[in-house]
């Protein structure tokens, strides 16, 4: 079952292999329509949407999930493990397309970018209008990043931050990696002495329960008030109250965001009225290229987790094996 339109060419490929039925509707299927179908179904392709005991007990021949994304916080792996259904996503593919955006969000950002632009569509742009400091944004070059969550991706955003714009980098993750800090000169520290050195913050965490509201009200007070935070990772890494909060009071100066706690964000929501804030439509790998490889990678993924080949499978179920 694939849950909704992929382009032609990754539709020829899991044709070529598999027996496939594809959603035809508008967006994905409807989670009652999928719940009704899904019975003798023994692969499933999709792109978000919970995989839960729910699902799984409406798919009793259901082998595989393959997710066109990297993260895969919407599988519930203890329920996939007891079942023996194996998960795979989409690494990889996004990683330089989403470092590209977080970097865009930096200089968006300390440099104003759509505020000013607003400014002079709205015709606000006029001689002796506002003095020029009025108008005065942050350097990026020069400036000290600090990357909390130093995966694939944090290691693409260092490489365009050192090599592109003289970046003094620290980084916190679980485990040191010193050949990163050889590489790129990097720092290791801790979150709280991250957080205070740093004149932007980047958080590429992933969402599990240990990361879930990561950012707090606390953390937030130790950076400086000329810092600006990006989170590009997942909006529940973040207490998003506590961040409008810092907005408000000048505890940062700013914030550039393609995530947020509620997805799509509401329109009443205070960051949307901030001219300090970027606000993205998480966007973080929409670009055509990028979401053709990663609807490729997933096709390859459920074939290959279908017949004994390869597949990019969740650390938590690689010791399952597909059942017969």
């Amino acid at each position: 079952m694939i849950t909704r339109k992929l382009p032609d060419p990754v539709l020829s490929y899991l044709n070529e292999h598999l027996d496939c039925t594809v959603w035809e509707g508008k967006g994905s299927i409807p989670r009652e329509e999928l719940l009704r179908t899904i019975r003798d179904y023994e692969g499933l392709l999709l792109s978000a949407g919970p995989v839960n005991a729910e699902l799984l007990e409406h798919a009793p021949s259901l082998k595989v999930v393959s997710s066109v994304s990297v993260g895969y916080n919407h599988f519930d792996i203890p329920e996939m493990r007891a079942r023996g259904v194996i998960g795979t996503h989409t690494p990889y593919v996004l990683d330089d397309t989403v470092a590209d955006l977080v970097l865009a969000l930096m200089l968006s950002s300390s440099r104003r970018i759509a505020e000013l632009d607003l400014f002079v569509k709205q015709g606000k742009w006029q001689r002796g209008s506002v003095k020029e400091e009025e108008l005065f944004g942050m350097d990026v070059h020069h400036a000290t990043l600090g990357i909390i969550g130093m995966g694939r991706i944090g290691e693409a955003i260092a490489k365009r931050a050192v090599h592109g714009f003289d970046m003094n980098l620290l980084y916190y993750n679980r485990s040191r990696k010193p050949e990163t800090e050889e590489r790129f000169g990097a720092t290791y520290c801790s979150v709280e002495e991250l957080l205070r050195l740093s004149d932007f913050v980047v958080l590429m965490t992933p969402l599990t329960p240990e990361t879930t509201r990561y950012i707090r009200k606390e953390h937030f007070e130790m950076m400086k008030p000329s810092a600006f935070f990006i989170n590009a990772s997942r909006g529940q890494t973040v207490d998003e109250q506590a961040l409008i909060e810092a907005l408000r009071s000048g505890t940062i100066r700013g914030a550039g965001l393609d995530v947020f706690e509620v997805e799509p964000v509401s329109p009443d929501n205070p960051l949307l009225q901030m001219p300090n804030v970027v606000t993205l439509p998480h966007i973080g790998s929409a670009t055509s290229r990028t979401r053709f490889d990663m609807a490729m990678l997933a096709a390859r993924n459920l074939v290959g987790a279908l017949t004994g080949g390869q597949a990019h499978i969740v650390p938590e179920l690689k010791d399952l094996a597909v059942r017969s």
